[in-house]
């Protein structure tokens, strides 16, 4: 299950249990509506709940990824699960070079809030 949120910065999405492709399909378009209204949105991804995702959801993530990596900003991943950090890393949940780990989601979005 996923929940969207915008926010001044961009995306507050936060996944609980599994990820589905359904889910990522909701996300990529929020992710592009939102790119579109506010240029290069960060990103919030709060994991802290999710315990697995799917291969197909994974697969499509890696092509979106490839095709929009520039479209959007940080992303901030909130994590506590060692292994669900692993996964998201190997699967490439996260954009290269623009993400960091957070224990918590207030420092999180302290750190989108940046500029």
């Amino acid at each position: 299950m996923i929940s969207i949120r915008e926010q001044s910065y961009g995306l507050d999405v936060a996944l609980f249990n599994e990820f589905t492709l359904a889910d990522f399909k909701l996300f990529e378009e929020a992710l592009l509506k939102r790119a579109g209204e506010i240029g290069h949105p960060h990103v919030l991804l709060d994991l802290s709940e999710l315990k697995d995702f799917t291969l197909d959801m994974a697969l499509e993530e890696l092509r979106f990824v490839r095709a929009h990596d520039k479209d959007f900003g940080r992303v901030a991943v909130v994590v506590s699960d060692v292994w669900i950090k692993l996964a998201a890393h190997l699967a490439g949940l996260v954009t290269r070079g623009h993400s960091e780990y957070f224990d918590s989601v207030a420092a999180g979005q302290a750190w989108l809030s940046k500029p």
